[in-house]
């Protein structure tokens, strides 16, 4: 019943906080606080869309963006956003993929090494849809370093996804085995998976499930070493990006790869995902309430802090994967409220009161936040967003601004038009 409610409720965090059906309008005229945050685009790679997914210490963004031909959500390219422009990281399907095969940058490590996830012009023989692009291709995890990729080994199955990469060169993600499993809760999911570290040299390490579960998933990982993401049965888990990520226990692997339940919080429906992890060792994990609200949390020796709810009738407050929690302690995230209204949030700190960052954005500014990718420490965020003037969804880079500043927008939440919530709608989540 509790993984039930949890696919309910994350499927409106991933689906309908991309929906979202806002009303209001862009900016008070009388407020003139003083602009937070300036917006830089990051293109396409020649289509329509583009997408961030995670941001490094450098400010360098990865994320998946719509080639010539790859007009859609679902359909993309990684990519590499550095010294102001887009570096197109192919996929592992060749010429002869073009543009059927898809790929996503994952998460770029301080030296600008890439961990992204790749289809192959492989059907898959078992008909599994591992990168869930709905091709049912082969898909595996790979590292691009100065131009050259790298597929990472297996756990003995077909497939495999990096998520994220450390600066330690430390690449996490998830691979199956050649165990079967017939009750797997994800369609066309037929064998286990575990969560796996790729270590420099690049040999694969499994992060085992809590005792009592089959399978497990990584996220992301630190600068120490320690890695988080979830554990529980094959029976029920939802993998990512559309049927949004559940388990039943939050995970914390520690440098010697031992994995710790990180708990259920108070009133908690014993559903929980740990999502970012800092140097500090201060963990983000979105777990569903007995309420059926999800909220989103921090960990910090071993207690679970509540974020709380924001507004007040916000059904959903969660954190995105997974470079969400800067060495500061801040914190991006995202919230839906009882009318569907979007908001990108930010706490300064697990203590502070959040943010809704589209009212610091400048008031003649052209973007509208939908979906955050992360914050580095110097607080700068990668995000998805919709141009409001030419009704583009592009992968952003969002600034703090130091000195003067215009005035800020303020304001409610915008209306988006109904093709692009349509697009954000289909767009995949990881």
């Amino acid at each position: 019943m509790t993984n039930r409610l949890l696919q309910i409720s994350w499927a409106l965090g991933g689906l309908l906080a991309l929906v979202a059906v806002p009303a209001g309008t862009a900016a008070h005229a009388q407020d003139r606080t003083p602009a937070g945050y300036a917006v830089t685009d990051l293109g396409t790679l020649g289509g329509a869309n583009s997408f961030a997914y995670s941001i490094n210490r450098a400010g360098q963004v990865t994320g998946g963006a719509n080639t010539t031909g790859q007009n859609d959500p679902i359909a993309q390219t990684a990519f590499l956003w550095a010294g102001g422009r887009l570096i197109n990281l192919g996929t592992l399907g060749g010429s002869a993929c073009v543009p059927a095969c898809s790929s996503e940058g994952a998460a770029a490590s301080a030296s600008g090494t890439v961990a992204f996830l790749s289809e192959t012009a492989n059907l898959d023989p078992d008909g599994e849809d591992f990168c869930e692009f709905g091709t049912h291709r082969q898909c595996l995890a790979v590292l691009w370093r100065g131009g050259a990729r790298t597929v990472l080994p297996t756990l003995g199955g077909r497939n495999a996804e990096a998520f994220f990469i450390n600066s330690l060169g430390e690449a996490v993600g998830v691979s199956e085995t050649e165990t079967p499993d017939d009750a797997c809760l994800t369609p066309s999911q037929v064998h286990q998976f575990k969560a796996v570290k790729w270590s420099p040299a690049l040999e694969p390490t499994a992060l085992e499930p809590l005792a009592g579960d089959t399978v497990s998933f990584a996220f992301t990982n630190n600068d120490r070493g320690e890695t988080v993401g979830f554990s529980g049965l094959c029976s029920n888990v939802t993998l990512p990006p559309f049927l949004p990520p559940s388990a039943p226990h939050a995970v914390m692997w520690d440098v010697n790869d031992v994995a710790h339940d990180l708990g259920n919080p108070r009133d908690g429906a014993g559903d929980n995902v740990a999502v970012g992890i800092n140097d500090h060792g201060q963990i983000t994990v979105n777990s569903v309430m007995n309420d059926g609200t999800i909220h989103a949390f921090v960990s910090s020796g071993g207690a679970l802090q509540d974020l709380g709810t924001y507004p007040s009738d916000a059904f959903l407050t969660f954190a995105p994967c997974c470079n969400n929690i800067n060495n500061a302690g801040q914190i991006v995230g995202s919230s839906l409220d009882s009318q569907f209204n979007q908001r990108v949030l930010l706490w300064r700190n697990k203590d502070a009161a959040p943010i809704d960052l589209n009212t610091l954005l400048p008031e003649g500014s052209p973007w509208y936040l939908v979906v955050p990718a992360g914050i580095n420490d110097a607080g700068a965020i990668a995000a998805t967003a919709v141009n409001i003037q030419t009704n583009e969804i592009h992968a952003v880079l969002v600034s703090p601004i130091h000195g003067p500043a215009p005035a800020a927008r303020g304001g409610a939440p915008l209306t988006l038009p109904e093709s692009v919530r349509a697009t954000l709608r289909s767009q995949p989540r990881r």
